[in-house]
């Protein structure tokens, strides 16, 4: 269990005023092909590099010390892009495994059709031990449809639960709506697997506040990403309805900004990660920030690099 004062409060100078931030939800690249049609090759390196290191730099000025890149493998993970990144912006740069199952298994490999939830649970783990492309995954990153869960999503989450059981991982999951929410909660509970390790992404898409609630409550991290200009209102009501209920404390916040598109002409347009900084800060109580953006992110994902 990670204490608050093993928390990384990293000391600032008198010469700034910038708070140390944590990103827990955004994106590098993509590439949306398939899992039956991907293949490396398909994009150039040094292009994706050009183009994303201005934006990485950008929120470095503004505090950001870690960004979680949630693009799971069959989508355009790409490690080594993401340690050249790290080191030239000066921000920690986090690598996921899993495998997404969200738009209809789309971007699943043959494989994870017919293996069992212990044979996927085993390369995950292989992968959180040994790394992929020398570069060790901090974090599970699954996608499941809208609930009820399809027997494929519920093994996606019980092959999560099994790798976050033997390598101490968080399990963010992209999450369809509350249905699929409370399914998941209920296999943690079934697999006996504490609820504190289990994200469920995109939450702001669930209409119903009270599913917020029930989620945290029963110990789970509830992320509202996706911030962006036109999704100000929304994020301020999904944020200060967990503020009035106690419940900031079981509450993350991210962009899911980014997006070099691979097939796109120069990526298509990618997304910049200062809404967050310039747009949404500025309008909630600055005593939710440190919570928000730096105590709950360690607490959900640890601190270890």
């Amino acid at each position: 269990m990670i204490r608050r004062r093993d928390l990384l409060f990293a000391p600032l100078t008198s010469q700034s005023a910038i708070r140390p931030s944590i990103l827990v939800h955004e994106h590098i690249m993509v590439d949306f092909v398939g899992a039956a049609t991907i293949q490396p090759g398909r994009y150039d390196p040094d292009e994706v590099a050009s183009l994303a290191l201005p934006h990485l730099k950008a929120i470095h000025a503004l505090g950001c010390r870690r960004l979680l890149e949630c693009t799971p493998n069959f989508l355009g993970r790409d490690p080594k892009l993401l340690t050249r990144l790290a080191r030239e912006s000066g921000i920690e740069i986090w690598t996921n495994t899993g495998l997404y199952g969200a738009a209809d298994f789309k971007f699943l490999p043959n494989y994870a059709q017919r293996e069992s939830a212990s044979e996927l649970a085993a390369r995950w783990i292989t992968e959180a031990r040994n790394g992929v492309d020398g570069v060790k995954p901090r974090f599970i990153k699954i996608g499941v449809n809208r609930g009820p869960l399809h027997p494929l999503d519920r093994k996606l989450m019980e092959a999560a639960v099994l790798t976050s059981r033997a390598t101490g991982l968080t399990i963010a999951s992209h999450t369809g709506d509350g249905a699929a929410a409370l399914d998941q909660l209920a296999i943690l509970k079934k697999m006996r697997h504490a609820p504190s390790k289990w994200v469920w992404v995109h939450a702001q898409n669930e209409a119903d506040l009270e599913i917020h609630a029930r989620i945290a409550k029963a110990g789970a991290w509830v992320e509202f990403d996706g911030i962006n200009p036109k999704s100000i209102e929304r994020h301020l009501e999904c944020v200060r309805f967990m503020a009035e209920h106690r419940l900031l404390n079981r509450t993350l916040i991210s962009q899911d900004a980014g997006w070099f598109h691979v097939g796109e002409p120069l990526g298509g347009s990618y997304q910049p990660y200062t809404s967050l900084y310039t747009d949404f800060l500025p309008r909630i109580n600055p005593d939710w920030r440190t919570p928000l953006l730096w105590t709950n992110p360690q607490l959900a994902f640890g601190t270890k690099k």
